[in-house]
């Protein structure tokens, strides 16, 4: 039998379990508080054994979250009905130009908006700004900043549209435009009369140094800083082209080059004859003959303040000046306008021609020619077409009942070989000529007649007239009983252009286009003829 008795069930002990005391002894006894778990011990020794402070913190802590919560869903509510707000068409009927000037801060430019009908409401857009601001700078892009400047604000545009076209600095361009073949002088009175520039104009530029050009400028841009643009421009040019010019020019400098070009800037404005005009001057240049050009004569009275296209008379072609080319032989001392990049082109590098002559062909253009025989001809042919020209308007004339102004009558055949002599007649004193071609026994008396001159043109038309140099005057007389487009044997030899004298007046006729330019670009009726 095992030693070992059954095991005895643990005891019962109320102290542990916090039962109450079953003896009298036990009662007596003070009741011992229950233990405190670890973690509230720990508890009481952090917050100072004072429970409140926790509790009030929390509750502050909580009401700051709760309020930033409420405010944040009221903004996103504000923000989603000024959204809608910005974005809806404004009152703007049609598209307007709107100017800020600089230093203009964003409350002006809010009042200026409103002032001028591009928004309903400055507080609106103030919002829709600050917003718009803060959203940049939250999502780190380029910070929103209104600018000064020029702008087209375009119909009914919403807020939003109108502050990222000033915030983004969509400007508009004003637009200078300087034409070819104006001198410098007429380019600084264009720039004076532009209201959208501003300031002053030191001096006038030196005639040739501009290069005509159209400039996208903002407003109140400065004038002098237009024309240091075009000084700029024109010595660019000047290093690229003239490293690209032919061999073999008569003509050594930059200068020089831009003298000639003046001239045939002047002289046509067709794209297609420019190199060949080029050559003619050239070619007159390298046999020393005067290039005998109508501009030089008009720049050489006036200078810059030239008033291009107007009618020339006897008198002014006579008139000796630095740049009266029928009166010396080589090129003028300074341009005569400010050409255009095809002009200077034109020149550096002209048509491989042995053309000296040209005239107009009635029709916009000119005919070449490399002898005078030939040069007779197409004069001939001119003068036929200006014949027909004038009797088909006097036939409308006649049959509308209206009467017609037309130019000068053309010579008979025998005249073309004494033009030297022929004179502009005040328009009182003009003696009235038929249109139609005179009997021979007319002509005869014609021919003795040399002081009666040609008709004065109408307003509607002006008539340059030819030169006719001293030197050349003895070869005509010698070759007036010629008949016309026939030669003289001499012809060919002699080294003075307007030994052609094919051209009597009024048969070089010319129009000012709008800028000024002599142009053969314009009507057929009035065409320039060279000889």
């Amino acid at each position: 039998m095992s030693s070992y008795g059954p095991a005895e069930p643990p005891r019962y002990n109320p102290r542990a379990t916090g039962a109450l005391a079953r003896s009298p002894s036990e009662q007596l006894e003070p009741t011992r508080p229950l233990a405190r778990s670890r973690s509230r011990r720990l508890h009481s020794r952090n917050d100072g054994d004072e429970p409140g402070r926790s509790s009030a913190l929390f509750r502050v802590v909580s009401g700051i979250f709760t309020l930033l919560l409420l405010v944040m869903a009221i903004g996103g509510a504000l923000a989603l009905v000024l959204q809608n707000w910005v974005n809806v068409p404004g009152p703007l009927a049609a598209s307007k130009a709107l100017v800020i000037p600089k230093g203009e801060g964003v409350h002006d430019i809010a009042a200026r908006l409103e002032r001028e009908g591009i928004i309903t409401d400055r507080r609106l857009f103030m919002a829709a700004y600050l917003i718009a601001k803060a959203t940049r700078w939250g999502d780190g892009t380029r910070p929103l900043q209104l600018k000064a400047g020029d702008y087209e604000i375009p119909k009914a545009a919403s807020i939003r549209s109108v502050i990222d076209i000033i915030g983004e600095g969509k400007t508009i361009a004003h637009r200078v435009t300087i034409p070819e073949g104006l001198t410098s002088y007429q380019i600084v009175e264009r720039l004076k009369a532009d209201p959208d520039l501003a300031g002053e104009i030191a001096q006038v530029p030196e005639e040739g140094s501009l290069l005509p050009e159209t400039f996208s400028v903002q407003h109140a841009t400065q004038r002098q800083t237009i024309i240091d643009k075009m000084q700029a421009g024109s010595r660019k040019q000047m290093e690229k082209l003239w490293a690209q010019r032919q061999k073999g020019l008569p003509f050594k400098t930059w200068e020089e080059a831009v003298v000639l070009a003046s001239i045939i800037e002047k002289e046509t404005g067709r794209n297609d004859e420019r190199e060949r005009v080029a050559a003619v001057f050239i070619n007159r240049l390298r046999q020393n003959m005067p290039l005998q050009s109508d501009p030089t004569i008009l720049y050489g009275i006036n200078g810059g303040k030239t008033e291009w296209g107007r009618k020339i008379l006897q008198s002014e072609i006579d008139q000796k000046t630095a740049h009266n080319t029928y009166q010396i032989r080589g090129l003028p001392p300074t341009p005569i306008c400010n050409p255009g990049r095809a002009a200077i082109e034109a020149v550096l590098n002209p048509a491989s021609t042995k053309e000296i002559f040209f005239v107009a062909d009635g029709k916009g253009g000119h005919i070449f020619a490399e002898t005078l025989k030939d040069h007779n001809v197409n004069v001939q042919k001119y003068r036929a077409l200006e014949r027909e020209k004038e009797k088909d308007a006097k036939a409308k004339a006649a049959a509308s009942g209206a009467t017609v102004a037309t130019g000068p009558a053309l010579p008979d055949k025998k005249a073309d070989k004494s033009a030297a002599s022929e004179k502009i007649v005040p328009e009182k004193a003009a003696p009235e000529r038929p249109a139609t071609e005179k009997p021979a026994a007319e002509k005869a008396v014609q021919d003795k007649s040399k002081n009666a001159g040609p008709p004065q043109p109408s307003k509607a038309a002006e008539t340059p007239v030819p030169a006719k140099v001293a030197s050349e005057k003895a070869s005509l007389d010698k070759n007036k009983n010629a008949a016309p487009g026939e030669p003289d044997k001499a012809a060919d030899k002699t080294t003075d252009r307007s030994k052609g004298a094919a051209t009597p007046t009024g048969t070089r006729r010319r129009a000012a286009n709008e800028d000024g330019a002599w142009s053969s670009t314009t009507e057929p009726t009035e065409p320039k003829a060279k000889h």
